[in-house]
């Protein structure tokens, strides 16, 4: 039985382990689905839940705590603004969790987070300036090239 054990440790300090889910909140919020292992995932989903029902409720305060949270006020704003809406009859249970095999190198348990109802072209957020910057990058290689 595991009375008065609060929360998985992750074997991590409790910085890093605080670090390490803001970090995983800000990229579920961004991207609408992640892949990681399997506990990650778990310790993840409770947390991203609050976030959302955090985000329904109009108020400065709420507001407030969801930057604190998220400390990133984009990630706040798109709950607040997007995700608030788009989840507003559902009473809770905003994530879902999918088992996806095994990681190759160790054989950690991996699994897909992702939010119902997800938006597909959130996945897509950055690729925009990955093609733009290869496009700099061919700019840039051609004149060394004549020089050559």
């Amino acid at each position: 039985m595991r009375h008065k054990m609060g929360y998985k440790k992750l074997n991590r300090t409790s910085e890093h382990r605080k670090a390490l889910i803001m970090n995983m909140l800000n990229s579920l919020v961004k991207y609408e689905q992640i892949t990681t292992t399997l506990p990650k995932a778990k310790v993840l989903k409770p947390q991203a839940d609050k976030l959302i029902t955090l985000g329904k409720k109009n108020s400065l305060q709420n507001t407030r705590t969801l930057i604190s949270k998220l400390q990133d006020e984009a990630s706040a704003s798109k709950i607040k603004k997007i995700l608030s809406k788009r989840y507003e009859n559902r009473n809770g249970g905003y994530t879902r969790i999918i088992k996806a095999g095994f990681r190759y190198g160790d054989k950690a348990p991996m699994a897909v987070i992702e939010l119902v109802d997800r938006d597909i072209e959130a996945k897509k957020v950055d690729k925009k300036k990955a093609e733009k910057s290869k496009v700099t990058d061919k700019k840039v290689d051609t004149p060394k090239e004549a020089s050559a």
